[in-house]
């Protein structure tokens, strides 16, 4: 029914829905924790996995860009919900990395992966590693499909080149505390980069990783 309802809302349908279907947020969160209400859930370390309907919205925006045989990066994995979702999307000739910049917080996500979608990972289909979400992730671009889970203050130059000529980026954009977009960046065929605001949002920040 929660899903019924975010599908309703954010315009989530097709293969992203099913995804969503497919990824009980459960195995994502604490335990004790409201698994399904729509409010983001403090997953520890400072992070949270964002509320259920800002997940339905950033696949909805990239669910073309997500087809199977895609490739895909998730910066800020976190819990590694939406990444697992990201790799049921691209199927198995596909391919997802999350990265996140806490070793802790990324072997949690590969433990709640396990409980329901080990394959994703004993496949390689998708990938979860420590790394700076301001670097993104060179040696696996481009991709086709960029989110990015906490706010930057600017966008990223290192994400928008990781982007693939016809590829989408969905991040929130803004200062910790401030006023922050979500924010749409799609670069075109010859290369053009257009950008697009989507509303107002709260995220946590996206760290930077001292050198």
């Amino acid at each position: 029914a929660a899903l019924d309802r975010l599908a309703q809302t954010t315009g989530v349908h097709g293969a992203a829905l099913e995804a969503l279907r497919a990824v009980d947020r459960a195995d994502f969160v604490p335990e004790g924790a409201d698994a399904y209400a729509d409010t983001p859930q403090r997953i520890g370390h400072a992070a949270t996995i964002s509320a259920p309907h800002m997940h339905a919205t950033a696949l909805h925006l990239l669910s073309g860009h997500l087809r199977p045989g895609c490739s895909a990066l998730d910066v800020g994995s976190g819990s590694g919900y939406l990444s697992a979702a990201m790799a049921l999307m691209v199927g198995s000739n596909g391919h997802v990395v999350g990265i996140d910049y806490l070793e802790p917080l990324v072997a949690m996500s590969r433990r709640n992966l396990t409980k329901s979608h080990p394959d994703l990972l004993d496949s390689g289909r998708l990938r979860l590693e420590v790394g700076d979400g301001w670097k993104g992730s060179p040696k696996d671009a481009p991709f086709d499909a960029i989110h990015v889970g906490a706010a930057a203050v600017d966008i990223p130059p290192a994400l928008v080149q990781q982007l693939r000529e016809g590829g989408r980026m969905v991040l929130p954009v803004g200062p910790a505390g401030g006023d922050q977009s979500f924010v749409q960046v799609d670069k075109h065929e010859d290369g053009r980069v257009s950008i697009t605001k989507l509303g107002s949002v709260v995220y946590v920040p996206l760290v930077r990783v001292p050198a």
